[in-house]
């Protein structure tokens, strides 16, 4: 018997605040999410791996400029992008991420580079340029990047010492990060996240997304997790190895482990956002404690959602 296929997708916790948020914008969202979930779902569907559809969903969500990852990713305090992804395979837990791009039209696809040519797990800023030139990656202009609401953003604040977290007017901003988890039908689980990071961030400031275990985490024994958040929390908490771990060592539930680690765990340390998870049976959790989370999930268990707000 085929086991059951699930894949969730993220495009960020917090969101437009529903005043800023207009029924067209909303629609934007929902059929670029919805475009997304189609693609990588196919692929599941057609007996592929749980890799190839996490990977194809996220670079799906990176060529849009509605999301902080790819062609939408935000300004830089220098006026630059710099871009972090990450994947990761649950069968063999080998796992690629790149840190600090800048010009690759979808950091994802480096990632897995990484994972699947390199000797190693996580290449950053020159040297992951350098592998991604000898892997005749090409390197789009920055005028690829360019996203006239995100430049706005940047005019705000930059020259000062401010930085956001995407695009918001409050606390309760919208995480740009794009992310994406699947079991296939062979049981296999995966998960890759991907971002442009905080708006006129410095000093090659590196949140959790890239990095194993904080931000993107995918074990068979558990589940496959990608997150989204205020980054310097989830790399604090260890975020999703935490729901892994609850789930290996406590025998939690998908749904008890990602529940408790993002409405108890990380609001101890004082970190906002939320998360897709995926367990080998099948079953999706997207547990948030923000206004909202961009998301979108379907299984062959008959699971089907597209939702923004709570």
């Amino acid at each position: 018997m085929k086991n059951p296929i699930a894949l969730a997708i993220h495009g960020g916790a917090g969101t437009l605040v529903k005043g800023q948020m207009t029924p067209e914008l909303e629609n934007e969202y929902k059929s670029a999410l919805e475009q997304a979930l189609a693609m990588g779902y196919a692929i599941l569907e057609a007996g592929g791996s749980s890799t190839d559809a996490v990977e194809e969903a996220v670079k799906q969500l990176e060529d849009s400029h509605l999301f902080n990852a790819g062609k939408g990713s935000v300004f830089t305090a220098e006026g630059t992008h710099e871009m972090d992804a990450c994947i990761m395979e649950g069968a063999s837990r080998n796992a690629g991420a790149v840190s600090l791009v800048t010009g690759i039209k979808n950091p994802v696809a480096l990632a897995r580079a990484v994972m699947d040519k390199s000797e190693h797990v996580f290449l950053a800023g020159e040297g992951a340029m350098a592998f991604a030139k000898a892997q005749n990656f090409s390197l789009e202009e920055a005028s690829y990047f360019y996203d006239e609401l995100r430049h706005n953003q940047w005019l705000e604040i930059k020259d000062t010492d401010n930085f956001q977290l995407d695009h918001s007017l409050k606390k309760d901003s919208k995480f740009g990060t794009v992310g994406a988890v699947a079991c296939d039908v062979d049981g296999n689980l995966a998960a890759a996240t991907s971002t442009g990071g905080m708006t006129n961030k410095k000093w090659g400031r590196v949140g959790d997304s890239p990095m194993v275990g904080a931000g993107n985490y995918a074990n068979n024994k558990t589940c496959a997790i990608s997150c989204t958040g205020s980054g310097e929390f989830f790399i604090r908490g260890v975020v999703a190895y935490d729901v892994s771990c609850l789930m290996e060592f406590k025998n939690w539930s998908l749904e008890k482990a990602s529940d408790h680690v993002v409405n108890e765990r990380v609001l101890n340390i004082g970190g906002d956002g939320g998360l897709i998870a995926v367990d080998t049976e099948g079953n999706i959790s997207m547990p948030f404690n923000t206004e909202g989370m961009y998301r979108a999930s379907k299984s062959s268990n008959g699971n089907f959602e597209i939702s923004i707000y709570k």
